[in-house]
């Protein structure tokens, strides 16, 4: 089963070549194909590190119950 970072770490090169390649068959010059697919890169890469946090459910669930024989 592929879960989400799984498609995103496979979207992390294919954005970066694919929009890069994509503007250099449009016309785009290669020093600004680049930084424009490198900079869509970066944001899915942000939107899976702070957008969808790779946080664990059940660690919130936990922390929220008192500690059993805290004396």
């Amino acid at each position: 089963m592929t879960g989400y970072y799984d498609i995103v770490l496979g979207l992390i090169p294919v954005a970066l070549l694919g929009i890069t390649a994509a503007l250099l068959v449009v016309g785009m010059s290669f020093t600004t194909a680049v930084p424009i697919g490198a900079f869509v890169s970066m944001g899915i890469i942000g939107h899976a590190m702070f957008v969808n946090t790779p946080a664990d459910a059940s660690d919130e669930a936990q922390s929220a119950r008192p500690p059993l024989n805290a004396d």
